[in-house]
């Protein structure tokens, strides 16, 4: 019976090899292994709010619902930098991307979780793409489709 061995001893053993191929199988290594880094770790933030949840901006005048979430910023600098630095939320919390609607108009908004509180009001959402990601239950409340999320 072959012995079996933990990944973090087989990097370990390839390092002293220098990242070449070994007889248990190939591995090239870019960078050495940092034995006190955790890799693979979860991040320990949990989201507020979840997907399908009917959420408002805390400053700003418009709603919208949740399909997605990111559980730190990852949008591009650019946008990051776009934002007023004395409004500009921390980036080390969950995001969210709403189909978001005001009064004029609807969009796609990426929003902090520090921005943005439930939304207790009954009135329905009216955004196009709405129908296409979500049901409505009959509590009024929003359902992903099956075979919408990845």
């Amino acid at each position: 019976m072959a012995r079996r061995t933990s990944l973090f001893g087989w990097l370990r053993r390839s390092k002293k090899n220098g990242g070449r191929k070994t007889s248990e199988g190939a591995l090239l290594l870019d960078k050495p292994v940092n034995p006190d880094h955790r890799y693979n770790d979860v991040t320990p933030l949990v989201a507020k709010f979840q997907i399908g949840q009917v959420v408002r901006h805390r400053h700003f005048p418009f709603r919208g619902i949740i399909f997605d979430v990111d559980p730190v910023f990852a949008n591009t600098e650019d946008w990051y930098e776009s934002i007023p630095e004395e409004v500009r939320p921390r980036k080390d919390q969950p995001f969210y991307h709403l189909f978001a609607e005001n009064e004029r108009t609807h969009y796609v908004a990426y929003v902090s979780e520090q921005n943005l509180v439930p939304d207790e009001s009954d009135t329905p959402l009216n955004h196009p793409d709405i129908p296409e990601w979500f049901d409505m239950t009959p509590r009024g409340t929003y359902e992903l489709k099956k075979g919408v999320a990845n």
